[in-house]
């Protein structure tokens, strides 16, 4: 039986090791990528355009790509229909994009082929699997087990070679408010991803679509994509921390602008949005919000917040930081932490 190889604590403290590696900067990383969408959705126009892009060392949209030889198994095409793909994609392809419309399933070799491949080609970079379905394995066991083990296979070979593998897959038609609950399977496919990708339209017909990106090096990001001359281009990126902020109330950045030119500020609920001139706001809703956000936006912009319950009501101080620290704490302000006070 094979020892347990094992790292101490000190040497992943202190070691430096080598972080995780992008294909596409930012986007696609190195190891096993997801992507999925519904049928005839455009996931194929798009996985060419990505392979174009690596093959030819050319950014996909503004984000810059790593160079090197890319194979694209497109198993539910044909040359002719790929070779067309490419007169509306290109006028110049480089050598280094390889395609095959046939291939092995997982239980029958598709990994040796792949080894194989790269004996030939040691400098690629990216393998696109166009789609799931024509290499997994046929199996009446356990379909957790069955997804884990086919996912598994593909993602111990990424590993292996430090490439990144897109794998395309498709989405049930079930609405469902997380999209990434949508991706047909079990868990076993996206817990066993490092990345997983969602295309959707909210219309068929439409032109436009959002792209929902999230994974263990990869931060939640959305692009809003549209698709034009056979070619997904890109409307809009959002990252998490922008998507974060869309969440904030419209209120709360309204009142970073009355307390610009106040040290302090005191008073119930509904002294304050008095005070602020709102009208649209209740004051339950907008204590709550100033506790919500006590620790993140308002102590970004250095605003300490602190409430208490008493006698006579509610009260809610407001007092400006000093510095630029934006670390949440009052130590500067001379105020005690947020505490409840019960009569």
């Amino acid at each position: 039986m094979q020892k347990l190889q094992t790292v101490n604590a000190e040497t992943l403290l202190y070691e430096p090791l080598e972080k995780p590696s992008f294909v596409v900067d930012s986007l696609i990383p190195t190891g096993l990528s997801l992507f999925c969408g519904s049928q005839k959705i455009g996931k194929s126009w798009l996985m060419l355009k990505l392979c174009l892009c690596v093959s030819q060392g050319l950014p996909l949209w503004d984000m810059p790509t790593m160079e090197g030889d890319v194979l694209y198994l497109c198993l539910e095409d044909t040359f002719c229909r790929i070779q067309d793909r490419l007169f509306r994609l290109t006028d110049e392809a480089s050598r280094r994009l390889h395609f095959a419309v046939a291939s092995c399933k997982l239980s029958d070799g598709l990994i040796v082929q792949l080894e194989d491949y790269l004996k030939d080609y040691p400098d690629s970079r990216l393998i696109v699997i166009d789609t799931l379905q024509k290499v997994r394995t046929a199996s009446k066991d356990n379909a957790y087990a069955s997804d884990y083990g086919d996912i598994s296979l593909i993602k111990d070979f990424a590993d292996r070679h430090s490439l990144a593998v897109v794998v395309v897959h498709h989405i049930r038609k079930q609405n469902d408010s997380d999209v990434f609950n949508k991706v047909s399977g079990t868990t076993g496919l996206t817990g066993s991803a490092d990345a997983t990708f969602v295309l959707e339209k909210e219309k068929r017909a439409s032109d436009t679509a959002k792209l929902y990106v999230t994974g263990r090096d990869t931060p939640y990001q959305e692009y809003t994509l549209r698709f034009r001359d056979c070619s997904w281009e890109l409307v809009e990126r959002k990252t998490q921390e922008q998507l974060a902020k869309e969440t904030i109330p419209d209120v709360l950045f309204r009142l970073v602008d009355f307390m610009r030119d106040k040290e302090k500020w005191a008073g119930t609920a509904t002294e304050l949005l008095a005070a602020m001139g709102e009208t649209e706001t209740i004051p339950t809703v907008i204590t709550k919000w100033l506790n919500e956000y006590r620790t993140t936006f308002l102590s970004e912009n250095h605003i300490a917040y602190q409430y208490s319950r008493k006698k006579h009501g509610r009260q809610i101080s407001l007092a400006r930081q000093e510095g630029d620290s934006g670390d949440g704490g009052d130590s500067d302000i001379g105020i005690p932490p947020v505490t409840v006070i019960e009569a």
